[in-house]
Parts: structure tokens; C-alpha cells; sequence
């Protein structure tokens, strides 16, 4: 909403909460409230969603009426209206527990061909949303694609154990080895999905930062990811050093975004060596798209355990 403007567009935002980029506050799952924010709409960038922080703390039928009915609402709206293109963001949490691999087999290498094994009800009604937007393409013809993007929320981590354990800039700036991206690169990857909509038809992009990792790496990864980034990445030890940080022992999987460097031609600019370069010049992770957003927190309520309840 930041950008749309000064990339020719006129957007029309829907939000629960008002905002200096919200023209219509409501819920995508008001049927009424769809039909009438989508006159004279030529494209849709559905974005609303319930995700991972809200699963503790809202119903599973919430998640369906966010997630799986407000999706269906879009799109039929969209294809009443005869919008050009449908970008939809999703999430590599929709591959759900396919992204952990048994204990001693090599790291995961993820790409759009591995199945979604969700393991969460968020999970669950992404894949479901997902499957939607196939549908109608297939059904319709409506041009549709699916963007899963990887972690790029400046909230802490969940996790306990990593908070004591790192630095969160360090934690950010390790995660965008594998399975983190800026939002300077999301919005960008949905300006040119925008675009490529029509010609592509359908389709799913995983939006992450490009790894320096390869496939050569995986079973490394697993049990000495310092060594393998030292190899890669030859530098990095010395800006660590310097503040103190460390390379998590071992990672789990790595999120490839060839096809959408690919398919969308796509050029993401915030990869680990770029953040690397912000931490020793301004002493920061992210791009100043990141750092003008900020936080905006997933609920009203605050939590001493962590930015959100876990389940």
C-alpha cells in the first residue's frame, strides 16, 4: 500500500483496522463488504489473513472464515468484476511439517514440488485457500498466483530457547541463509506478480532470499552449519566476531526461490551478504522499507512469554 502509488496503481485497501492506507475498514469474510470494495477493481492482492501467532489465540472456525471463506468471497468477487490478475499471499508454513526432516537425513531442500504436510489449522486453511485460487483458474480462467513467503515479520522469536540464546538481530541475520526474506523483496515479487499474472495463469512462487547454500550441502547442514557457511560465505566470521554472535549449530531445511526468480523475474536484493553489508555500515538488517513499516504487532493484548502465545 506503501508503494502501489508510485508504481502507477491505484489501490483500494480493506482492513479491520483503520489506517492511513485503509479506504474500506470490514472483513474480507462480510461477503457484502468484497462486493462492494471490489467495484472497478482491476487486480486483487489478498494478503488478510489469520496466521501462526493467532492459532493460540482464536478459534479454528476463525481461521476458516478468514482464511478459506474470505478467499472463496475474493475470488468470486474478482471473477464477477473480470479483475486481470489475483496475487495471493500465502506462506512456507504451508508445508507444514514436510519441512522437518527425521532426526540424521540431510537438511530439506524446499521447493514448490514438495507436498504440504500442514500442521496446524493456520496451515491447514492456506493450503485450502491455495487450492481455491487453482480452482478458479482451472474452472474460470482466472489468472491467479500464489506467493509462499518465508519469515520477514521484525518480531521476535517464538521460541525461548533462541531469544536467551541470541541476539534477534543475529537470529534474523542467520535465518536469511535459509528461511527468511525483507519486505522490500515481497512487495517487489507482487508488483511483478501483478504483472505476470495473465501470461502465467496459474502458479506457486516461493518468495525467500536466495541461499548461498546448495543442494551439495544438506547433509552438512545438519549437523555443521558453521562449517558449510564458512565455506560459502568466507567473510561472515569476522562481522560476527565482532559482535559477539554465532551461527546456529544446524538448520533443518532451505527455501530455493529459483521459480520465481525465474518465472516472475525476480531479483530479491536482500540476501545474507547485503545484510551483512547493512550491519557493518548502519549497524542494521533489513532495507528502509522494513524499517519505515516496523512493527505492528499481531495482537492488542502484550505477552511476557514471548510476542505471542504458542500452542
Amino acid at each position: 500500500m506503501r508503494t502501489l502509488p508510485a508504481a502507477g496503481h491505484d489501490p483500494v485497501g480493506i482492513d479491520i483496522k483503520p489506517s492511513p492506507f485503509t479506504h474500506c475498514v470490514g472483513s474480507i469474510a462480510d461477503r457484502e463488504v468484497v462486493k462492494r470494495c471490489m467495484r472497478g477493481v482491476e487486480a486483487v492482492v489478498h494478503a488478510a489473513t489469520l496466521h501462526k501467532p493467532h492459532v493460540a489465540t482464536h478459534s479454528r472456525q476463525d481461521f476458516v472464515d478468514t482464511n478459506v471463506t474470505g478467499t472463496l468471497n475474493l475470488l468470486e468477487e474478482a471473477w464477477f468484476a473480470r479483475v486481470r490478475a489475483f496475487v495471493y499471499t500465502s506462506t512456507t508454513s504451508a508445508f507444514g511439517r514436510a519441512l522437518a526432516p527425521p532426526p540424521g537425513a540431510p537438511a530439506a531442500w524446499i521447493t514448490e514440488d514438495v507436498t504440504p504436510v500442514p500442521k496446524n489449522i493456520y496451515g491447514v486453511t492456506k493450503v485450502a485457500a491455495e487450492d481455491l485460487c487453482e480452482l478458479f483458474h482451472q474452472r474460470v480462467g482466472l489468472p491467479c498466483l500464489v506467493l509462499r513467503t518465508s519469515r520477514f515479520f521484525p518480531e521476535a522469536d517464538d521460541r525461548r530457547e533462541t531469544r536467551e540464546a541470541y541476539a534477534d538481530m543475529n537470529v534474523k541475520a542467520n535465518e536469511f541463509l535459509y528461511r527468511r526474506v525483507d519486505i522490500e523483496d515481497i512487495v517487489s515479487a507482487h508488483l511483478l506478480a501483478l504483472e505476470r499474472a495473465p501470461a502465467i495463469g496459474f502458479g506457486r512462487c516461493i518468495i525467500s532470499a536466495t541461499t548461498p547454500f546448495t543442494r551439495e550441502d544438506l547433509a552438512e547442514l545438519r549437523t555443521d552449519a558453521p562449517a558449510v557457511l564458512a565455506r560459502r560465505v568466507p567473510g561472515y566470521r569476522e562481522v560476527y566476531a565482532a559482535r559477539g554472535w554465532s551461527m546456529f549449530p544446524a538448520i533443518d531445511r532451505v527455501y530455493d526461490n529459483a521459480r520465481a526468480r525465474r518465472d516472475l523475474g525476480w531479483q530479491p536484493r536482500y540476501d545474507f551478504a547485503k545484510v551483512l553489508e547493512l550491519i557493518e555500515s548502519e549497524g542494521v538488517a533489513g532495507s528502509p522499507l522494513a524499517r519505515l513499516i516496523g512493527s505492528k504487532g499481531y495482537h492488542a493484548d502484550r505477552f511476557t512469554e514471548g510476542p505471542y502465545p504458542v500452542e
